[in-house]
């Protein structure tokens, strides 16, 4: 039995737009992966930051104890973690300037901690309080983990980056609405290395 060319050219046009129906739903789902582990990378490097946040209610009420004339310390503190943890970043509306708000409300904080910490020299009690050295260390492996964070959520942005602008990938990205991500970048004043005075 003999197939007239007509059918042979159906077949064909066929065959062609299933492999190629096949693989649009493999490039749809290698986009969808890679973007599910960078928003969850995201939810990752916002719930250390939220550890940070927990632990200083903690801290801030045992330094009260020895440091009550550092008032305006406390109360930078407590500001600074109260705008930090307003901020909440939702990597389906992530823009580069809300990821900047951010980011600033975290240094914003860190920079506050940093000033809290230092008061212990000032307190020899204090800085032998167990329970403020407890604080401090739990602090400074959130710090750790914060970085650690930050960096794999930058790694997996990147990959995700580079698969969505890769041809032809980047074609059915635009298609089905997959855009570039932001990544985390180095706090302002970053670049400039510390004066040590002796």
């Amino acid at each position: 039995m003999k197939i007239s060319k007509g059918l042979t050219a159906i077949i064909a046009i066929i065959a062609v737009v299933v492999i190629i129906g096949a693989w649009a739903a493999s490039a749809y789902n290698s986009m969808v992966q890679v973007q599910e582990t960078a928003t969850t990378a995201l939810a990752n490097v916002q719930s250390t930051y939220q550890r940070r946040a927990d632990l200083i209610p903690n801290l801030v009420e045992t330094v009260k104890g020895y440091a009550a004339h550092e008032k305006q310390t406390l109360e930078d503190v407590v500001a600074a973690r109260a705008k930090a943890t307003s901020i909440n970043l939702d990597a389906s509306t992530l823009t580069p300037e809300k990821l900047k708000e951010y980011q600033q409300a975290q240094g914003e904080l860190g920079s506050a901690l940093g000033k809290l910490i230092a008061i212990q020299e000032n307190y020899p009690d204090l800085k032998a309080n167990e329970n403020f050295r407890d604080l401090q260390v739990q602090l400074e492996g959130t710090e750790n983990r914060i970085n650690e964070a930050r960096n794999k959520y930058n790694a997996t942005v990147q990959e995700y980056n580079v698969v969505i602008r890769s041809f032809p990938k980047n074609i059915f990205a635009g298609i089905f609405g997959f855009g570039q991500m932001t990544k985390f970048e180095a706090e302002a004043g970053a670049e400039k290395a510390p004066q040590v005075k002796f």
